[in-house]
Order: structure tokens, then C-alpha cells, then sequence
């Protein structure tokens, strides 16, 4: 029996059965894009607020420019944004309001950014014979450059993203203030670049205590966060104290990610290879996976929002 596409009935079938509705093909895919057609185009009052939440992993970060695309595409609703290390990276560009597509351009042209050489210039004697750790040069001219003018009250999405206090070991989110100063902080890798000063705290990369920032995002306002992931690179024997080191955080930001996951309520997890941290020449390859990925998944997110949205959708009808 073929069932009214009338809205009202379609939400109060949903509610009272989802998972067998969404288990039925043919009339019910004409219903379930119908009821997302009306969710995704609702006003933030009449369903569930939906969180961002992108995940570090330096180079291989960028795969969250593809989850982005494979999002605008579907139409999915992104009210919220939190990232961590890249993910505060690609999160406040994109809370910025900034077009995904000059968002790509970020990695295209990461080469000539240079921001690998804040990585490949690395002198591991000075840093191991001296007391003085380095500044990113090239990671702080392009963050300034892009957001040095702007505050988390003046982005077009609210965006929270997170760092942790090198002498207390505290996690800290940032939702107001200097907007470049919190990305700065999040993407600061310890052991190897100066901890940014910030009133009374030492600060380094948000990846060592929030690798995926869900739990941000949530208090952001977030009733429903699907959470942007890269996956760890293949352990290899790493060939520098550099490399050692960065390995180190890497595989400290994989055992954080197994429980953050849990907390999300949808996941997208690019593969991203062999990209290594330091592989800003490959950003491109790292946005590609992430955009095939993304688009393999995205029908799944629809009904996993769907679901988890039914009661709220009936309530305002």
C-alpha cells in the first residue's frame, strides 16, 4: 500500500517506526527525502542543531575540505563548527563563511605556502643542544593572513576550537576572543614549536588532550554531531627525531579519537594512507579521499539525522 506524502504523516510514521521505514525501498526513499528534504530546510528552532566536529592529523586534516563539499552537496545542515590542530584550520575558515572552493585552494597551493618547511627546516641538533624552541613562520603568516583580522564573534557560524595548557595539562576551548591567536594555539605542535602566550597560559596543539572536539561542539548548542576523522598513517620506523616525535602525538591522537568517536553521533573516517603529519605537498590527495569517503557515507548520516530527528519534527508540526 502506498503511503500520503503529506509531511504530517510521514513524520508521525517515521517516529513511530524508523528503522522499519528506513528498511523499506521504493516508496519510502520518496518519503524519507521528502521528511529530509523539510528537516535539512528547517529553521534551527524546528530541529535538532547539528555539530561539525573535525578532528587533527596535520597534513592529512585536509580530507575535512571533502567532507565539507560531499556536506554543501547533500544539503546537509552544519549549524555548528569545532576542530582541533588542521581541524580548527579548515573548521574556521569555514565558519568564516569562506566558499568551500577557496577553501580547496588551501591546498592546492600549499606547497608555495611553504608550511611544509616550518617542518623540513627543523634542525634537530639546535633543538636538542639549545633551550629555545622555534616559531612557525610560514604557519603563522598564513593563519594571520586569513583570519588575523577576525573575532569568534564575527564569524557566520559559531566555531569553538580547542589547545591545552603546556604546565597544567588542561584542556581549553576557545568560543570568543582573537580568533587567529586559538587557531595558532590548536595547530602548535609541542616539543618542537614555542607554546603561544595567552594571558596567564603556555599554549600547544589541541590534539594532545581533544583529538576530535565533539564534546566542543556540544557546547556550542549541538544536539547531533557527526564527526570529520582522519585515520592514523601506517606505523613505519620513523628515520628522525622529528618524525619520532611526531609519530608519538600521532598515535597519542588515535588512542583519544577510539573514545571520542563513541560520543559522536555519526562518523566519516577517510583513510588517508600514508600522509604523513608533515605532507602539506599532498593536502590535495588527503581532500580527494576525504570527498570519496564523505560521498560513500553521506546517505547514512541522512538517516542516522533523520531518526534521531522524528520526535522533534512531529512536536513542531
Amino acid at each position: 500500500m502506498k503511503l500520503p506524502l503529506g509531511i504530517l504523516t510521514l513524520a508521525l510514521a517515521l517516529a513511530q517506526g524508523p528503522a522499519l521505514l528506513f528498511a523499506q525501498q521504493s516508496d519510502d526513499d520518496i518519503l524519507r527525502d521528502a521528511l529530509w528534504t523539510r528537516a535539512a530546510s528547517a529553521k534551527i528552532s524546528a530541529r535538532p542543531s547539528v555539530g561539525l566536529a573535525l578532528s587533527g592529523g596535520g597534513a592529512r586534516g585536509f580530507a575535512h575540505t571533502g567532507v565539507l563539499e560531499a556536506l554543501e552537496y547533500a544539503g546537509f545542515p552544519v549549524d555548528y563548527v569545532s576542530g582541533t590542530s588542521m581541524g580548527s584550520v579548515i573548521g574556521a575558515l569555514y565558519a568564516s563563511g569562506q566558499p568551500v572552493d577557496e577553501i580547496w585552494g588551501f591546498g592546492r597551493n600549499a606547497a608555495s605556502f611553504k608550511v611544509s618547511s616550518d617542518f623540513k627546516s627543523i634542525k634537530m641538533l639546535r633543538l636538542l643542544i639549545t633551550d629555545k624552541l622555534i616559531t612557525p613562520t610560514y604557519i603563522t603568516r598564513f593563519i594571520e593572513g586569513r583570519l588575523g583580522t577576525l573575532t569568534f564573534e564575527k564569524l557566520k557560524r559559531p566555531f569553538a576550537c580547542t589547545a591545552m595548557d603546556l604546565r597544567t595539562g588542561e584542556k581549553i576551548v576557545f568560543t570568543d576572543g582573537p580568533l587567529a591567536m586559538a587557531v595558532r594555539a590548536s595547530v602548535n605542535l609541542p616539543g618542537i614549536f614555542a607554546p603561544v602566550q595567552y594571558r596567564h597560559r603556555y599554549l600547544v596543539d589541541g590534539g594532545v588532550v581533544d583529538f576530535i572536539p565533539v564534546e566542543a561542539a556540544r557546547g556550542l548548542g549541538a544536539d547531533w554531531v557527526l564527526a570529520s576523522v582522519t585515520g592514523s598513517a601506517p606505523s613505519k620506523m620513523p628515520d628522525s627525531v622529528l618524525m619520532s616525535l611526531l609519530q608519538v602525538i600521532d598515535i597519542r591522537g588515535s588512542l583519544l579519537a577510539r573514545e571520542a568517536e563513541k560520543n559522536a553521533n555519526f562518523v566519516i573516517k577517510p583513510e588517508v594512507g600514508d600522509i604523513s603529519v608533515a605532507d602539506f605537498d599532498r593536502c590535495m590527495e588527503a581532500g580527494e579521499t576525504g570527498l570519496v569517503e564523505a560521498s560513500r557515507r553521506v546517505e547514512a548520516a541522512k538517516q542516522a539525522y533523520l531518526i534521531f530527528s522524528a520526535p522533534r519534527i512531529v512536536e513542531k508540526l
